[in-house]
């Protein structure tokens, strides 16, 4: 699904890396937790694994896909097929919540009666259903959570990251947002989940890709 091979990631020329020699690969399928401190690399690794940036050195291949080597035009559709949750969940506050998790599948062009649908499948799989018509703003922390993982899912991405997801809930929050992207993963993601929380790896056990500096620490 994802392969890294000797991976430097800068900013600027000359500045120094913000990921440096990284080298390792993900199965399809897997769940993987990134750790790490604040700092250590892991929203610039999501960020090359969502293909917002490219890397400076090295060999990145994602679903199959030399990135490294490939044309601008062929990133949009493969960034389809990824699903993110950002840390700071990235909802317009100018649409209600139906419509910011139907957004992917409006831009990508699905239909409109099959797009509500699918958007309001979704909106009830995070327990949302009774507060699709409410802006944002409306909200909990929590529950804008869970519609930025119901907008990332809802294409059915065969890769989802998600950016330290459980920082800014409490901890019966926490383990329903834990608890929704191991479903994904049982349902064929494969999924990333980057968090500086120490005690979520022991209570969800699976490999951990560990960074530090910008460096791989451990992998396993």
């Amino acid at each position: 699904m994802v392969r890294l091979e000797d991976i430097t990631l800068r900013y600027r020329p000359g500045a120094a890396p913000a990921l440096s020699g990284l080298d390792f690969a993900l199965e399809g399928g897997s769940f993987t937790w990134l750790m790490g401190p604040s700092g250590a690399g892991k929203s610039s690794l999501l960020k090359l694994l969502h293909l917002a940036i490219l890397p400076s050195e090295g060999r990145l291949n994602v679903m199959g896909t030399a990135i490294h080597a490939a044309g601008r035009k062929e990133l949009p559709a493969l960034r389809r097929r990824i699903g993110v949750v950002f840390q700071d969940f990235r909802l317009l506050p100018h649409l209600d919540v139906l419509e910011n998790v139907a957004l992917p599948l409006r831009i990508a062009g699905r239909g409109e009666q099959q797009l509500l649908a699918d958007a309001t499948e979704l909106l009830r799989w995070v327990g949302l259903a009774e507060r699709m018509k409410d802006r944002p703003e409306a909200l909990s922390g929590g529950e804008q959570q869970r519609v930025a993982l119901a907008r990332a899912v809802v294409a059915r991405p065969a890769l989802l990251l998600a950016d330290e997801p459980t920082s800014n809930l409490d901890a019966e929050q926490s383990r329903r947002m834990v608890n929704l992207l191991r479903q994904m993963h049982r349902l064929g993601s494969t999924v990333i989940v980057a968090t500086h929380n120490e005690a979520l790896p022991d209570e969800y056990p699976a490999p951990i890709l560990r960074l530090e500096g910008g460096r791989l620490a451990s992998h396993g």
